[in-house]
């Protein structure tokens, strides 16, 4: 299992809106997040910066792959096509990133 951790921005006029979306996240994107190998997926907001943390857990094998076919299912582009305009990356982010991803720099188990 490897951790994930990633930030993006998000416009604050979006803010609602997104929370109304992710409090009822359609069941056909959560099928195919663990299709995916992922587990313990986590949103978080940062206010007043305006910032999402996100957080998940991978189980699979090829985590690539499995982002690669995520990114070609019909329902999660749907849903990218809706929360992705209300979201403002970050200009550091790395090249070919939307979320920005993060270094893991301590974790403490049990």
């Amino acid at each position: 299992m490897k951790r994930y951790g990633f930030v993006i921005g998000i416009r604050p006029e979006d803010i609602p809106e997104y929370k109304r979306l992710h409090a009822d996240v359609w069941p056909e994107v959560l099928a195919q997040i663990r299709r995916c190998h992922i587990q313990n997926y986590s949103i978080f907001l940062r206010e007043p910066e305006n910032l999402l943390f996100g957080y998940y857990e991978y189980h699979g094998t090829d985590h690539a792959a499995d982002m690669a076919r995520m990114g070609e299912d019909p329902k999660t582009r749907e849903w990218w096509a809706i929360c992705n305009p209300m979201q403002a990356p970050l200009e550091s982010r790395r090249d070919g990133e939307w979320w920005a991803e993060l270094e893991p720099v301590f974790l403490m188990e049990k």
